[in-house]
């Protein structure tokens, strides 16, 4: 059986401030568009930009240096700055960057994991060297956290007491590399008193997965981030499935983008599901279907 997982992801590189280069995930850009006037948001987070009117609807303008702790951008440098319009948590929303680069492609492989003495409050996913510069991943659920602390509220789940006892009964494996996405996912399993592991790598779940199942207490419900460093999503379901000693789990992808392609290629290396971050229900729900597979 030859591994589905070894695709390429592509990349797309921006400046904030001075030489250092930046990355995002090309899935999660709709469009890259030359910075126009905004229109002013009152009482919005001092990192908002402002509205910007796209296709029909009026989206979110967010100056991503401010947001991340640089100087905001100045009325000059706005001027040949780029908007990136960008679909990601079910929102489409605009982030204005000093400068666009280029795309490249690169495997999840080569990106490292950020060094833990930056803190929890380093807005970045991952590392990776490129042509001798050091590109640092944007983690965008934490950039709009920050920005929209409400978006943290995964609002309540109705759960019958049967379907309740079903999910703590289960054993559950949650990894994501972004910490506010962990922190949603484990609110919501908190919320029911349901018990679970939780990883911050697809590297990390994998071992659980296999030390579980040799104790006999096999992993029965995977949930997973596609875009890791390491072992992505995809891979880490390729090698589950693909390892014929360990009791297979159901596996949900679940990814901040909004992609069709992206979750049609979750079905392909295996996945029984791929949801798009974040919906409490939603999610509770796979999770129940993963209890009583068809």
């Amino acid at each position: 059986m030859s591994s589905k997982a070894k695709q390429t992801q592509k990349l797309l590189l921006f400046r904030l401030a001075g030489t250092r280069l930046f990355g995002i995930g090309t899935l999660k850009i709709r469009e890259i568009l030359p910075f126009r006037a905004l229109a002013k948001l009152p009482h919005s987070h001092p990192a908002v930009a402002g509205t910007l009117s796209f296709r029909g609807a009026a989206l979110p303008v967010i100056d991503m240096a401010a947001a991340v702790g640089y100087p905001a951008l100045t009325t000059e440098e706005l001027k040949t700055s780029s908007i990136m319009i960008t679909d990601v948590q079910r929102q489409e929303i605009g982030f204005v960057v000093r400068g666009v680069e280029r795309i490249i492609e690169t495997n999840w492989k080569k990106v490292q994991t950020p060094p833990k003495a930056l803190g929890d409050r380093a807005f970045i996913t991952g590392l990776l060297n490129v042509d001798g510069d050091t590109v640092q991943l944007m983690d965008v659920e934490l950039l709009l956290a920050n920005v929209y602390p409400e978006s943290l509220d995964s609002g309540e789940v109705a759960l019958t007491d049967v379907q309740s006892e079903t999910l703590k009964a289960l054993n559950i494996l949650l990894v994501d590399d972004s910490r506010v996405a962990r922190k949603q996912l484990c609110d919501v399993l908190d919320a029911k008193d349901i018990s679970y592991q939780v990883t911050a790598s697809g590297d990390e779940a994998l071992q659980v997965l296999l030390n579980d199942n040799e104790l006999g207490q096999s992993i029965d419900i995977l949930v997973s981030d596609i875009e890791m460093p390491g072992l992505d999503g995809y891979e880490l379901t390729f090698n589950v499935r693909d390892n014929g000693s360990l009791k297979q789990p159901y596996i949900i992808l679940h990814t901040s983008l909004n992609s069709e392609m992206s979750l049609s290629y979750a079905n392909q290396v295996g996945a029984n599901e791929a949801l798009t971050k974040f919906d409490a229900d939603e999610l509770l729900h796979a999770m129940l279907r993963g209890a009583s597979p068809a």
